[in-house]
């Protein structure tokens, strides 16, 4: 998957990955001993200031809930200190939030992982800091005599923040904009970006807001975090256009909000039928080439609505997206909770606190998911294999993944019930097995029969050779 010019293709691991996406306050509060004063109690509804005392120690104590699942990589939201509960606004990119633990509890996170063969990245916000960052205190107090004054635009002097004097992050005055084409801040970020490979071992960065620092920066900090470890992941926070990015020069992959909205048009607002999904996703992996399989594909995040929601609550809807997000090309992202049936509106309802109680989770959900994400770790067809279309009719969608001997077919119909359908298996397999169902399918001059396909439905059809692999 090298681009001809780069010398650090993507990295070996993460097309076989399985990530989960985890904010930190809200996932599991390991340690009380560190929560901030007036810490809400578990369970509470989220606003934009409280905090619920999740930490690193809370996500240590659930690696075995999480490997069980079939996870294999984790992200981070920020961790670094600051000011608000989602972290954005770093005041110290070198030491961890003291409510979320310390470097020392984060090295034995990484350690632990390790030791399981799972693999963590960090959410790096280099466009913007906190206003308690140490740099921007300087200026607030010293005004354009600062040696840091250049770290930041400043329109004006004295510092104001109503309104800001400053450049900062979308209008908020606690964001002030870090100067991105002064080479002391590049310098900065650099040597933020390379501690944590060497001090942590951490396994890559997921990038904040990249489309506003100088792409030239990127290439750079490519370039630096590679020279130190070629396996290290890069991916960008890109909701539209991702080619300046993936070039083989910047990241190794973005995060897929293009394939969220197509997902959602095909499985939930009937814009478009399987014909129109299979064109449009077609020009959407073109669009990406090489880098495809590292795209990281979402169907929610700290940022959205949760999935479940935005479906009012249609478990049918949501498992044939899920079952395209786990066995389509690029690597598939969990966030958390989506797992058990977490709801949840923009932010900050989006944010809520994971549920460890099971009797509240929708078990239908959970089942799914972990017998989906275990279906791909165990077929290299679904981690690496080529993606091949074979029917589309109405709202009902056959492809298959190839890989060698390896293959799966997957049939997603999120509209009416359809009978007497033949799909095309593409193969010369010819006794099937249906993992959903249990049943044995036929294969007749390479095809398959349906004498009813049920609305709203999808099926996972493997070779019976591989049924026990993949039970």
């Amino acid at each position: 998957m090298a681009h001809a010019h780069d010398p650090c293709p993507v990295p070996d691991w993460v097309p076989g990955a399985i990530f989960y996406q985890i904010f930190p306050d809200r996932f599991c509060n390991g340690d009380r001993s560190n929560d901030a004063p007036g810490t809400q109690l578990w369970g509470n509804r989220p606003t934009r200031e409280n905090f619920f005392g999740g930490d690193l120690q809370g996500i240590l104590d659930k690696l075995d809930y999480l490997q069980d699942l079939g996870v294999t990589a984790l992200y981070l939201n920020p961790i670094f200190r600051a000011r608000t509960n989602h972290k954005y606004d770093t005041c110290d990119y070198f030491e961890v939030d003291p409510a979320f633990g310390s470097n020392d509890v984060l090295k034995e996170l990484v350690r632990d992982l390790h030791r399981r063969d799972m693999r963590i990245i960090l959410d790096g916000v280099f466009n913007h800091c906190g206003d308690g960052f140490w740099a921007f205190e300087d200026v607030k107090a010293r005004g354009a005599a600062s040696p840091y004054a250049d770290w930041f635009i400043v329109r004006s002097y004295p510092i104001r923040t109503k309104p800001p004097s400053y450049y900062t992050f979308g209008g908020a005055p606690y964001l002030p904009k870090l100067n991105l084409n002064h080479r002391p801040v590049q310098e900065y970020i650099l040597k933020v970006a390379t501690y944590w490979l060497q001090e942590a071992a951490i396994d890559g960065w997921r990038l904040d807001v990249p489309c506003r620092i100088p792409l030239a920066f990127w290439r750079e900090f490519r370039a630096a975090v590679k020279a130190l470890n070629p396996q290290a992941y890069l991916v960008g926070e890109v909701w539209r256009e991702a080619r300046p990015w993936i070039q083989g020069d910047t990241f190794d992959g973005i995060t897929n909000y293009r394939l969220r909205e197509l997902i959602l048009d095909y499985c939930a607002t009937n814009v478009l039928d399987a014909e129109g999904f299979a064109f449009e996703l077609h020009v959407l992996r073109q669009a990406h080439d090489n880098a495809a399989p590292a795209m990281l594909n979402l169907l929610g995040s700290h940022d959205t609505p949760r999935i479940l929601t935005v479906l009012r609550g249609d478990v049918d809807r949501l498992l044939i997206a899920v079952a395209f997000l786990i066995t389509t090309v690029g690597v598939p992202v969990i966030y958390y909770g989506d797992e058990i049936g977490l709801c949840g509106d923009m932010d900050p309802d989006c944010r809520r606190t994971m549920v460890w109680d099971e009797a509240q989770w929708n078990r239908r959900i959970y089942d799914a998911y972990r017998k989906l994400i275990h279906l791909r770790r165990a077929h290299p067809a679904l981690r690496r294999g080529r993606f091949e279309t074979l029917l589309t009719f109405d709202r009902v969608y056959a492809y298959r993944r190839l890989y060698e001997e390896d293959e799966v077919t997957i049939v997603l119909n999120p509209g009416s019930a359809v009978a007497d359908l033949a799909i095309p298996t593409g193969s010369d397999t010819s006794v099937w097995y249906d993992l959903w169902t249990g049943q044995q399918r036929t294969a007749a001059d390479g095809m398959f029969v349906f004498d009813h396909v049920p609305a709203v439905s999808f099926a996972v059809l493997l070779p019976s050779a591989a049924k026990a692999q993949s039970s």
